[in-house]
């Protein structure tokens, strides 16, 4: 049992540590929430900005995804791009898309960090796997969680932390 709580309390440690490295200097939570739908929680998310102020598009941040349900990697891809055009955001990323989704089970996290406005690095359990670049990705791709028009308005203030 003493050995079951280590390896816990240490995978926690080593997660939190990880997810620290890959996140721009200065960079603390800003707000977290759950995303469901058809009351089946699919992600919890967290987002991380400057000093945890309020977002700034104009600054880097991040965002963690940690999802609750198994999803393959088309899944994730259709409702990126879905999500991305029903916003008006339409890119064409899929091919980079599926460079950097891989199928997830429940406690696999992503992780989405911009650098400047046209590139957004991913880390999958900690692990780095791709970037995705086009112009204003970054704008593009984070309003399916964070912008005035998402799936969820209560999900997105509380991800602002408001």
């Amino acid at each position: 049992m003493r050995s079951l709580l280590f390896s816990t309390c240490l995978a926690l440690f080593v997660t939190g540590a990880a997810l620290a490295s890959n996140l721009p200097k200065g960079v603390e939570q800003r707000g977290e929430a759950a995303f469901s739908f058809l009351g089946f929680q699919i992600y919890k998310a967290r987002l991380f900005t400057q000093a945890g102020r309020p977002l700034d598009w104009s600054q880097d941040f991040g965002l963690e995804l940690t999802y609750q349900r198994r999803l393959s990697q088309s899944d994730l891809v259709e409702a990126t791009l879905r999500e991305m055009a029903r916003m008006g955001n339409a890119l064409p990323i899929r091919d980079q898309l599926e460079k950097c989704y891989r199928p997830v089970a429940p406690g696999d996290s992503y992780l989405a960090v911009s650098d400047g406005p046209d590139r957004l690095a991913f880390w999958r359990n900690g692990v780095a796997v791709c970037a995705l670049s086009h112009d204003n990705i970054k704008t593009h791709f984070m309003e399916i969680f964070l912008g005035n028009d998402s799936r969820s308005a209560r999900f997105t203030r509380a991800l602002l932390g408001q």
